[in-house]
């Protein structure tokens, strides 16, 4: 798995992390299953505090993406995104459908999405 952090860069380190690894995910690079390093293995690979690395996973956790099992590991849940599914692209254009014949914006719609999230 690789991932690197621009500590220079505008997006903060764990947010870096975090997409990385859901890039990771979403690809299907890391499959459902894989075991992910432990926060503090880490932390250490990238020279980024322990909470910064944790802040990732607790995240990932939250969006379903990965599961953490006490002391067994954590290891990735999701599997490849499911973005070009017959459902998703149905769901995808009734929704601009109906944005545009309320005349809303992009942002707008998709605002509206992520309060429905």
């Amino acid at each position: 798995m690789e991932i690197s952090v621009d500590p220079v860069g505008l997006t903060p380190p764990y947010e870096q992390v975090r997409s990385q690894i859901e890039n990771l995910i979403r690809s299907g690079e890391l499959a459902r299953g894989t075991r992910l390093p432990t926060v503090r293995q880490l932390s250490l690979d990238l020279g980024l505090a322990v909470n910064t690395v944790a802040r990732a996973y607790k995240e990932l956790e939250a969006d379903h993406l990965i599961e953490t099992r006490g002391r067994n590991g954590t290891f990735v849940l999701a599997s490849r995104s499911r973005v070009d599914d017959e459902p998703s692209q149905a769901a995808a254009a009734a929704l601009a459908k109906a944005a545009h014949q309320a005349q809303l914006s992009l942002a707008e719609a998709t605002e509206l999405l992520h309060r429905a999230w």
